[in-house]
C-alpha cells in the first residue's frame, strides 16, 4: 500500500501528523509516536506572550475592554504561569528534531506582528523542517472592521514569511465573512499550507461559584463536519497544500478527510484519550479499508470527494442545505 503523500513540498511517507498539543512536550514521547508511524509531529505552540509579555503593543490588545470589565484582564495567564519560556522551547525542539527521522514542525501562536517573530527563524535554526502559524485573535472591539482582522492575520503571516525559507502553514480560523475568499488570500501571500480549523477554546461558567471555567474539552467525531467541508471546496483550487484537524478519532474520520482532498491528517485528542497506541491501530484500520475497497495508495483516493471530483458540485452548496432540511424526520413526529 502506498500512504505517501506531499505536504509543503515534502515528502512524507503518509498523512499522519500529531498536532499541536502536550504530546509533544517529551522527546522520548515524541520518538514513540515516530514508533508508531507518524509522519510528522507539530511542537506545542510558543506563545508570543511567552516571548514579549510586556511590550505596550500587546498590552494593548489585551486590554481591550479592560476599563469597563474589571474582571477581563483576570481571564488571561499570568506570563509567570507559562510552563516554559522561548529560550527552554527551542532547547527542547533542537533535542526533538535530533531524536526522530520525521519532519518536526514548530508552532507559533500571536496575536500582532512586530517585536517577535524572529522567533520563527530560531525555530528554523533549532532543526525545524517548517513553522505552523496559529493566531488565536478575537476582535471584541465593536468599532474593528472585518477588513482590518484579515489584514492582521495576513500582515502576521507576512512578517513571519520574511524571517524564515522553511514553509509556512497558517492554521485557520472558520469565522471570516468568505472563507473561500479568505483562503485565496493566504495562498497569494504565500502561505504553503492551510490547516482547518483552529479551535477557539471557549469559556464556561461555574453557577455554583460565580467563576469563569477554562477547561479544555478534547475534540469529538461530529466537530469534522466544518473542516471537512472547506477542504473538500478547497482542493485543486489553491496551490497550498491542505491539512486538516479536528475530530479524528477512528480511520473513518482519517478516510473522510482524505477524499476530501487534505494531504496531511492531524490527530491530538484521540491520543491524549487512548496514548500512543492508537496512532499504530489508526493507520492499521486505513490499511485494511483502502485493501476492502481496492485502494492502491493514498494519491488515488485524495480529492475524490472533493467539491471539484463530484458529479455534483452544488452537494457542497445550497441544494444540499434544502434537501437536508427538507428530508429530515423526526422520530417524535406526529
Amino acid at each position: 500500500m502506498d500512504l505517501k503523500t506531499t505536504y509543503m513540498g515534502l515528502e512524507l511517507k503518509n498523512p499522519l501528523l500529531v498536532s499541536a498539543s502536550p504530546l509533544s512536550r517529551d522527546a522520548d514521547r515524541v520518538r514513540k509516536m515516530e514508533d508508531a508511524g507518524v509522519a510528522g509531529v507539530v511542537m506545542y505552540s510558543l506563545f508570543e506572550e511567552q516571548v514579549r509579555h510586556e511590550e505596550a503593543a500587546l498590552e494593548h490588545f489585551l486590554d481591550v475592554g479592560g476599563d469597563s470589565f474589571g474582571e477581563a484582564l483576570s481571564y488571561f495567564p499570568d506570563p509567570g504561569d507559562y510552563r516554559s519560556g522561548p529560550d527552554e522551547y527551542l532547547e527542547l525542539l533542537g533535542a526533538v528534531t535530533k531524536a526522530v527521522d520525521i519532519p518536526v514542525f514548530g508552532s507559533l501562536n500571536a496575536v500582532s506582528d512586530s517585536g517577535w517573530t524572529g522567533y520563527a527563524k530560531s525555530m528554523q535554526e533549532a532543526g525545524a523542517a517548517g513553522i505552523e502559524l496559529n493566531i488565536f485573535y478575537i476582535p471584541t472591539d465593536l468599532h474593528l472592521a472585518g477588513r482590518e482582522v484579515e489584514n492582521r492575520y495576513l500582515d502576521i503571516l507576512t512578517a513571519v514569511k520574511s524571517e524564515v525559507t522553511v514553509p509556512v502553514a497558517m492554521k485557520c480560523s472558520p469565522y471570516f465573512s468568505s472563507m473561500a475568499n479568505m483562503a485565496r488570500m493566504f495562498d497569494v501571500a504565500g502561505a504553503d499550507a492551510l490547516v482547518m480549523f483552529n479551535r477557539f477554546y471557549q469559556p464556561d461558567f461555574d453557577l455554583e461559584n460565580l467563576e469563569v471555567l477554562t477547561n479544555l474539552e478534547l475534540s469529538t467525531p461530529s466537530e469534522i463536519r466544518l473542516p471537512l467541508l472547506w477542504i473538500a471546496v478547497l482542493y485543486q483550487r489553491v496551490n497550498a497544500s491542505l491539512s486538516a484537524t479536528t475530530g479524528v478519532h477512528s480511520a473513518k474520520e482519517f478516510l473522510k478527510y482524505i477524499m476530501a482532498g487534505a494531504d496531511t491528517v492531524q490527530v491530538a485528542s484521540a491520543v491524549l484519550r487512548h496514548g500512543v497506541p492508537f496512532l499504530e491501530a489508526l493507520l492499521e484500520d486505513v490499511v485494511a479499508w483502502m485493501n476492502e475497497h481496492g485502494y492502491e495508495s493514498i494519491t488515488q483516493m485524495k480529492g475524490s470527494m472533493s467539491q471539484h471530483s463530484v458529479a455534483d458540485p452544488s452537494a457542497f452548496e445550497r441544494a444540499n442545505y434544502i434537501k437536508t432540511l427538507s428530508q429530515y424526520q423526526s422520530p417524535y413526529a406526529v
